[in-house]
């Protein structure tokens, strides 16, 4: 995978000075990947990439593959090989794994958030830029619904598409027949009604309240599916859930998601 080779050039360079001056080229090692957090694991499927590029003859286990929820102290995947080989490929490996698992641990709790309602969190572009896939895979190994991958794959008409179209009508009229997925954000009680008059199926309400929210989703009266969006967090999500709506999107799941803490552990053969 690109990311990867990307990353282990970036922080290997011209070699792993340190241990090629410290560790005799022939000593074999273990190591093992520990959680020191509750998390919900992403990205360890990777780790086969990493030591694939990072040298030779490395064996690895998988212990708890991505969408696993873990405990402090669990053994994530297990790797034998040359040491030099291990410690190079030990802070690329751990980079991804601790990033992803971040992602995939915070939108596990946005999904425990809205446990019990009818409401689908989704992610969004909001992304490391060259790392969306992976984040996007890391947020679905949480259980959050995955938003379009790019701009190619659905249409999502946003409050600056309507003003260069000439208004919302103007911009529903230009997609029509479309074969992929039609989303028109709205701004206005009449913007709602003109979208809704002109067919729209699937409605983007951004920045309201959940009061709001759920005044605007009484009116649409199932007319339409609803996301919500705008500053959602993991402690008002709920309440945006509960106004009624089909799916509350947050930037927060993959921009502010935490690295989770895990250990890498040497040990000799």
């Amino acid at each position: 995978m690109n990311a990867v080779a990307r990353a282990m050039e970036e922080d290997i360079g011209l070699g792993d000075i340190t241990s090629e001056l410290t560790v005799p080229g022939d000593q074999q090692a273990s190591g093992a990947f520990f959680a020191r957090q509750r998390m919900v694991v992403a990205g360890i499927e990777l780790l086969e990439v990493v030591y694939g590029l990072g040298g030779d003859g490395v064996k690895l286990e998988i212990l708890k593959p991505s969408g696993s929820h873990v405990e402090p102290g669990e053994c994530l995947a297990r790797v034998e090989g040359h040491a030099r080989t291990l410690l190079r490929c030990e802070r690329t490996a751990l980079n991804f794994v601790q990033r992803l698992s971040g992602v995939a641990t915070l939108a596990s709790r946005f999904v425990q958030a809205v446990a019990g309602t009818k409401c689908r969190v989704l992610d969004t572009r909001k992304t490391t830029p060259g790392l969306r896939i992976l984040e996007k895979m890391a947020a679905a190994a949480g259980g959050v619904t995955n938003h379009r991958m790019g701009l190619f794959d659905a249409i999502l008409i946003k409050n600056n598409h309507i003003t260069a179209a000439g208004g919302v009508r103007a911009a529903l009229e230009a997609v029509k027949g479309q074969p992929i997925p039609v989303e028109i954000e709205v701004r206005t009680m009449e913007e709602l009604d003109e979208a809704l008059g002109c067919g729209a199926t699937r409605l983007l309400l951004d920045n309201l309240t959940p009061d709001e929210a759920r005044q605007w989703i009484a009116h649409i009266a199932g007319r339409a599916l609803v996301e919500l969006s705008g500053g959602i967090t993991l402690e008002t999500v709920r309440a945006y859930a509960e106004a009624g709506a089909d799916y509350v999107s947050s930037g927060s799941i993959t921009h502010s998601a935490r690295a989770v803490d895990i250990n890498f552990r040497l040990t000799l053969a």
